[in-house]
């Protein structure tokens, strides 16, 4: 398999040497092509300040994220910027997507920031809009989308550009059980059919079931991993469920 991402020794330390909290304390781990990878753990183990610092909204005290072989932790701003805007994906718990743009308008955006040739942009819109059975939505307003339908627009967005790695943050954290089911079967169809890379952060055991492989964090290291290989999914959930007794409990 082609690696995607590789995280070496990251480390992330706020504050002064006096007053000093170590959010993530030497992770290192390789994603590769075309896979789908959980984070679990519990509020403060040091998720989030890993997605952040793979998505360059944080900066690393120590260690390298490279990404398409590029070591973004020595990118200067302007390259960051470009970097996050042509290789990387977001989706997030509440979708940001701009209330005064349509469905269509909120996914052609991305294409548009990202320099696409203008005439590209309507099919590869519709294209991805397609992939994620929001095309009858393409011309509604956020307000007049349901959470899921909002939710797969935004997915849509993260998609449009092929991007190398797709970022989710608690992507089913504000859908009903409904909504997340088939948010998170469009997730496996993402990966199956095109080929996308996603690494999300969740709470939810039954979210992170539907991933190839987890990582649990605690204290900001890697506490362990669970690959799912050929097991069935309510099996993996099982799994998962008893890693995180280990952790203590809920990741929440």
């Amino acid at each position: 398999m082609r690696s995607c991402m590789q995280i070496k020794n990251l480390e992330k330390v706020y504050g002064n040497h006096g007053a000093a909290a170590r959010a993530l304390n030497g992770v290192s781990f390789d994603i590769y092509t075309g896979e789908y990878v959980g984070v679990m753990g519990a509020s403060g183990s040091g998720k989030t300040t890993l997605l952040n610092c793979v998505s360059a909204i944080d900066r690393a005290t120590a260690g390298q994220i490279l990404i398409g072989g590029r070591d973004i932790t020595r990118l200067s701003a302007p390259e960051l910027a470009d970097f996050r805007c042509k290789m990387l994906g977001f989706i997030f718990q509440d979708y940001n997507l701009l209330d005064t743009l349509t469905a269509y308008e909120n996914i052609a955006l991305a294409l548009t920031i990202a320099g696409t040739n203008p005439r590209d942009v309507d099919g590869l819109v519709k294209c991805a809009a397609e992939k994620l059975g929001i095309a009858d939505v393409l011309e509604k307003y956020p307000v007049q989308m349901s959470g899921g339908q909002r939710q797969r627009v935004a997915a849509a967005r993260a998609l449009v550009n092929n991007p190398a790695l797709i970022l989710a943050d608690e992507p089913t954290g504000a859908l009903d059980s409904k909504s997340a089911r088939s948010l998170l079967e469009c997730f496996r169809s993402m990966v199956s059919e095109s080929g996308a890379t996603i690494l999300m952060v969740t709470h939810d055991p039954f979210a992170a079931s539907y991933c190839d492989r987890i990582l649990f964090i605690r204290d900001g290291k890697l506490f362990s991993e669970l690959r799912r290989g050929e097991d069935k999914r309510g099996d993996f959930f099982d799994q998962i469920i008893g890693v995180m007794a280990a952790l203590g409990g809920e990741t929440e």
